[in-house]
């Protein structure tokens, strides 16, 4: 029997797949089966083989036309810093979450970040809630979780300690646009703290990014904003923590063997990342990559 590790040598993928070490080799010279190396000794993620096979299953392979090289859905700032780290080859077009999702529906995106809350059960990503129930070759994994929490000026001008001070009229509150994952938070969280969304002042124009909303209230236009501590930092401005969210990449079971996706997945095991992600504030990096769902 296989032992039940992450990772399998070369021996244990051979028998785990009821095939020659010989012809693992081959699958390995030619780019075709999931491994990394390690001091010089070829290793498979069991996740990553457990997909592979899934994808390679009659009736996966049937004809499709390309899917466009393109991450879409939420911004995230160590997302959108491994990106070009990477090299991965993949345009960004981060319009929130209910934009991804559309878009990974439709075929025209690869990779979808995502981080929307059921407010009835307070999970995050669950493809019922996300519209995604019905895709039957989704994969999702897990990128981090992250500090959500009240970003304002530096100095915090205004003495802002927790969300109900978003209550009174004279603070102007900065928010994403309909259907980001931020939003629903907003609003989850504004329930929680018996709030209603209706009576807060909101800034005219919604903000379509993490950093579009920093730097609104960097610049003046509000006073306070609900966001990531990374976003806060990256403009020098005050962060109160209030939760903690998980925001996860969607993807297409194919989607995940495309080069992109692996030059991304693959530098993200590298000791610098797990360094910016410290630097950057607010990230728990404990079950990174983790596969938190095979449709």
């Amino acid at each position: 029997m296989v032992p039940h590790s992450p990772y399998l040598t070369t021996a244990e993928v051979a028998d785990y797949l009821r095939l020659k070490e010989r012809k693992v080799y081959d699958l390995v010279k030619q780019g075709q089966i999931p491994c990394t190396k390690v001091t010089g000794k070829l290793l498979f993620p069991r996740q990553s083989i457990d997909l592979w096979l899934m994808n390679h299953l009659e009736g996966d392979q049937q004809s499709r036309r390309p899917v466009p090289w393109v991450l879409a859905g939420s911004q995230d700032p160590l997302l959108e810093w491994a990106l070009r780290e990477s090299d991965a080859g993949l345009a960004m077009l981060c319009q929130g979450s209910g934009d991804g999702v559309q878009r990974l529906i439709t075929g025209d995106a690869m990779l979808v970040g995502v981080h929307v809350i059921d407010p009835d059960s307070g999970r995050y990503n669950e493809p019922q809630l996300l519209g995604l129930a019905g895709m039957r070759d989704l994969v999702m994994v897990r990128w981090a979780v992250r500090r959500q929490g009240l970003l304002v000026a530096p100095g915090n001008p205004q003495s802002i300690e927790s969300l109900r001070d978003l209550g009174h009229g004279d603070l102007v509150v900065a928010h994403r646009q309909a259907g980001a994952g931020a939003e629903r938070l907003l609003r989850y969280l504004l329930a929680k703290a018996g709030l209603d969304h209706a009576t807060l002042n909101l800034a005219e124009h919604p903000a379509l990014s993490e950093d579009d909303l920093a730097l609104a209230i960097r610049h003046g236009e509000a006073d306070v904003g609900l966001g990531v501590e990374a976003a806060a930092r990256r403009q020098g401005l005050d962060f109160v923590p209030v939760h903690e969210e998980c925001f996860d990449l969607a993807m297409r079971r194919r989607s995940y063997f495309e080069p992109p996706v692996q030059r991304l997945l693959a530098f993200t095991r590298e000791a610098r990342f797990c360094e910016r992600a410290l630097a950057m504030g607010g990230y728990d990096l404990a079950a990174h990559g983790e596969v938190i769902y095979n449709a």
